[in-house]
């Protein structure tokens, strides 16, 4: 559809589900690999590549000039993964958990929000300095690029940490679903795929939001963002329905984590050699739905249960973040 010239809306949608399918390929693929590693790690693999579209359409938008729909793009990962599908999550896995109660350990929800937090602190100081008329502000460029190679030391220590407390790996009966020559190029190919079909994505982007009337705040905000991490979106729930929480749980906080501190400031820093650079300084509205979501995620999961409402409550707070990109 894409070189033979065919509508851009229609073309955009099926990019859309393109992306799905890869995304979809890439879940079986990691679910194998993670037949030999412990859950820890399978989470932290299966947010990894499940980000790998993400990284591909940001880079994409960056290089045609759309950075409004690259920033709000990522900015809609962090809040669709850590309010839509988190609170899904917590919904399926509450009922599926005994006494109506989703149990999980509390340690990767905690790191999750310090890492978050730290991303919100840079993006908040960042947004003042903005709106006050500092001069600090002139200097956005340099000052989030200084603070990403902060936040990816920290990750890279945090990451260190979590590993070596991972689990080992359940024994399976059978064996490994597949053999690891296949797991692997199923992963290579879905990793080409992905970046094929985020180039036309996005070159369908703009023509079919202008055909829509369709904001490209809404658009990066909920359309890239849930396309971009169809992964997550779906092996999360499969993952939280068989009542396995703590692997449901590992592959969704990990994904919040790897855009905050990793993917974020990465994309910010190879953006230096683009035309168009991204930084952290975000729109008001979105450092407070930022800012408020990452205390409420931690309020909620904190404690290492959470139940039925709660999640429903998390996405209540994305559907309100939505609306107002919606109408913007």
């Amino acid at each position: 559809m894409h070189y033979a010239g065919a509508g851009a809306v229609a073309t955009f949608v099926i990019a859309g589900v393109a992306l799905a399918g890869l995304a979809y390929v890439v879940a079986f693929s990691t679910e194998a690999l993670g037949e030999r590693l412990g859950p820890g790690a399978t989470g932290l693999l299966q947010s990894t590549l499940g980000n790998l579209p993400e990284f591909f359409v940001v880079l994409f938008a960056l290089q045609k000039g759309e950075v409004l729909v690259a920033q709000t793009s990522l900015i809609g990962s962090l809040l669709a993964n850590g309010l839509l599908v988190l609170g899904l999550t917590i919904v399926v896995g509450a009922r599926a958990g005994e006494g109506g109660l989703m149990r999980f350990r509390p340690r990767l929800p905690n790191d999750t929000m310090t890492l978050l937090m730290l991303a919100v602190f840079i993006i908040v100081i960042l947004g003042i300095a903005q709106s006050s008329g500092d001069v600090a502000a002139t200097h956005a460029k340099a000052i989030s690029a200084i603070a990403s190679g902060c936040l990816l030391i920290v990750y890279a220590l945090w990451l260190r940490s979590y590993l070596r407390s991972d689990a080992p790996a359940a024994p399976s009966a059978g064996g490994p679903s597949l053999p690891l020559a296949t797991t692997i190029g199923l992963l290579a190919a879905a990793g080409v795929g992905a970046a094929l079909a985020s180039d036309w994505f996005i070159s369908a982007l703009a023509p079919a939001i202008d055909s829509l009337g369709i904001s490209r705040a809404f658009a990066g905000l909920v359309i890239v963002a849930i396309a971009g991490n169809a992964v997550e979106n779906a092996t999360a729930l499969v993952l939280a329905a068989k009542g396995q929480a703590d692997l449901a749980i590992s592959v969704v906080k990990n994904s919040v984590a790897q855009i905050a501190v990793f993917l974020f400031p990465a994309l910010i820093l190879v953006s230096l050699l683009l035309a168009h650079t991204l930084t952290f300084v975000v729109p008001p509205v979105y450092i407070a739905a930022l800012a408020l979501s990452a205390i409420s995620i931690w309020q909620i999961t904190g404690d290492g249960e959470a139940r039925e409402y709660e999640g429903a409550a998390l996405v209540a707070l994305y559907v309100i973040v939505a609306a107002v990109a919606w109408f913007e």
